[in-house]
């Protein structure tokens, strides 16, 4: 991207109760305090740089036990100031899903972040924090970011170089703020749409997950912190999350050893392979045990077979679970959790009792010294590879790229590419200029809609809820022609030429997007389209969602179908595609089920779907 030799904003001094260990690491000098301070710079002279082992070496010689246990954390920024995270030496700070300071704006965003780092900073060791945060598809917590389509959009293009670049782009609007870790992307395959995250997959089969690992490389660049704009990325969610049984979520996947590594593992190995600076386990269990305690799946598989050096991080309170009961955290859940392989524990609250039941488990014995070291040293790696000991603040001269025009058009061309045509009776594409079109339908002009999850809360709304096109905004800008819009298409008579109806899902995230009992229109939905046919015009059904939705018995009333998924702020990507802008090239991430009894279908189970996976038409077909 443009701004990727943009420097980062240098630390202006050293804390004045910092320890020699910082003046060291920070000169990259490995000299005694008292040779320090007299031959600094006949030191520099006979010297090399010391090797990021050595550093972190030298660091975690100067660290006691409580700074050590401190790094293991990662807590929500509603649960602990500046100045308890300083106090308990804690190794990161997130914000899940709404966690945004106020004002919602990238300067405020830059403010907080760098009110976290000087409180860290004025330690006696001075390690600065890591801060994560869930930007899954583009900075999604910040009003005014740029929303790019989710990931089952994505996987749609087939076009990895693209989603390296949105993760480019996104890298750069998340480190103006100061953000240095995204939990993104998520490599699950998604085999049942009865799942409530089935929009945060790439696909179905393990192929296009893999190959969508790209977005990895934008997001850290060619290495991680070799350029200004470098942010970690997290593969997640290790492993099998997409596979579980009914597709509920936090729920148990049930399949042989061999199916879980042929299906969901290949995705991780290829994540590795690019260097993801972390994996996120999974709440779900397989075969009945739960990731978050499964030796052989992290320390054998993961850091063992596959050579991961990273940093393994739990999810929101995902220990909490391991006895049954969520409310409690016990000693058991910590020991079995860290001694499993876990370097950091994501955690809503608790920090203290974690910490003293970690203490407690390492000074029993029953947590050896050499497993906290082994994670401390992970997570310093980490942050030396990210030079936030060297630029620990936040990148303001960056903040102009926030929603930018660029990023912008970019997320307009993964709408572009991302549109499935899935059935055209010679409606489209649509005359720019001549035709007199009726819009209407639940998600025709709702912001919130259309951009679903994980999009300024972690739920999602609807409404104006940040800044971008809607599609009937993209309609009317694109369209250059008379458009009349009604949501349940009220008004609607014979002399249009064509009528669109926009509808779909509602937004929602995680378990609460599960349905198990079925997955049709809504009754508006399915009422305003009735409406549109009565008027006797070719029908245009734009379907925005996170998945398939059960259709079949509808579709063959409607003149076209075009999935356009949940495409974020960028609606007029999909009236490009309504218009013959962009001929539509996106091919099916999914396999469309032909009735809800079907789930899972999934491509080569012998079933048959209405639209089999790879399916898609264009113009000159």
């Amino acid at each position: 991207m443009s701004h990727r030799a943009t420097g980062r904003r240098f630390r202006r001094s050293l804390p004045a109760v910092a320890g020699m260990a910082v003046v060291t690491l920070l000169t990259g000098a490995l000299a005694p305090a008292a040779a320090h301070t007299t031959h600094h710079h006949e030191h520099h002279r006979h010297h090399p740089r010391p090797s990021m082992t050595e550093r972190v070496d030298e660091l975690m010689s100067h660290m006691s036990l409580q700074d050590k246990l401190g790094q293991m954390v990662q807590i929500t920024r509603e649960a602990a100031s500046p100045a308890e995270v300083a106090e308990l030496r804690i190794g990161s700070v997130l914000s899940g899903g709404g966690s945004a300071p106020s004002p919602n704006t990238p300067e405020a965003w830059a403010d907080m972040y760098d009110r976290y780092q000087n409180a860290a900073l004025d330690t006696p060791l001075g390690i600065p924090i890591l801060y994560g945060v869930d930007a899954v598809h583009g900075h999604n917590n910040v009003r005014g970011a740029t929303i790019f389509p989710h990931n089952i959009g994505l996987g749609a293009t087939r076009n990895p170089e693209l989603v390296r670049r949105i993760g480019a782009a996104t890298a750069e609007e998340v480190a103006a703020t100061g953000i240095d870790w995204t939990f993104s992307p998520c490599l699950c395959v998604a085999r049942d749409d009865r799942w409530g995250r089935t929009y945060e997959s790439f696909g179905e089969t393990p192929e296009l997950a893999t190959a969508m690992s790209s977005e990895i490389t934008g997001y850290q660049g060619p290495t991680l912190g070799g350029d200004p704009t470098s942010i970690m990325a997290t593969a997640k969610h290790y492993v099998g999350d997409g596979g579980t049984t009914g597709g509920i979520d936090q729920g148990n996947t049930q399949l042989s050893e061999q199916e879980l590594r042929r299906i969901h593992l290949q995705p991780f190995r290829e994540a590795i392979e690019r260097d993801v600076g972390s994996v996120m386990v999974s709440y779900s269990s397989w075969n009945g045990d739960k990731l978050h305690e499964h030796e052989y799946l992290i320390n054998d598989v993961l850091k063992g077979e596959l050579g991961f050096d990273g940093i393994v991080l739990s999810d929101y309170n995902a220990i909490h679970q391991l006895d049954g009961n969520d409310s409690t955290l016990t000693a058991a859940e910590v020991r079995r959790s860290v001694n499993a392989g876990l370097d950091m524990i994501m955690l809503s609250k608790d920090h203290e009792k974690f910490l003293n039941h970690l203490r407690q488990e390492v000074d029993s014995g029953r947590i050896s010294m050499r497993r906290i070291n082994d994670a401390t040293r992970r997570v310093l790696t980490k942050k030396f590879e990210l030079r936030l000991f060297e630029h620990p603040y936040a990148q303001r001269d960056l903040l102009s790229t926030v929603g930018s025009t660029e990023h912008r058009e970019l997320a307009r061309q993964a709408v572009r590419e991302s549109q499935v045509l899935l059935k055209n009776e010679g409606v489209l594409p649509l005359s720019s200029g001549t035709d007199k079109l009726f819009v209407a339908g639940s998600n025709a002009d709702d912001i919130g809609n259309q951009s679903g999850g994980w999009t300024i809360s972690w739920q999602g709304s609807s409404g104006d809820i940040t800044e971008g096109t809607t599609i009937l905004e993209g309609i009317r800008e694109v369209s250059g022609s008379s458009v009349t819009y009604n949501r349940h298409g009220d008004g609607i008579n014979g002399s249009y030429d064509a009528a669109i109806a926009v509808v779909g899902e509602k937004p929602y995230a995680e378990y609460q997007g599960d349905r198990p009992n079925g997955l049709e229109l809504s009754q508006e939905d399915l009422s305003t389209i009735a409406k549109l046919r009565s008027a006797g015009v070719p029908v245009i059904v734009v379907l925005a969602s996170g998945r398939p939705m059960d259709i079949a018995s509808e579709v063959g009333n409607w003149d076209a179908l075009l999935a356009s998924w949940l495409p974020g702020t960028q609606g007029g990507g999909v009236a490009d595609v309504l218009f013959g802008e962009y001929n539509p090239t996106g091919k099916l991430p999914m396999s469309w089920m032909r009735s809800f009894e079907q789930q899972p279908i999934n491509q080569g189970d012998g079933k048959d779907p209405l639209y089999p996976y790879g399916y898609g038409l264009s113009y000159r077909d």
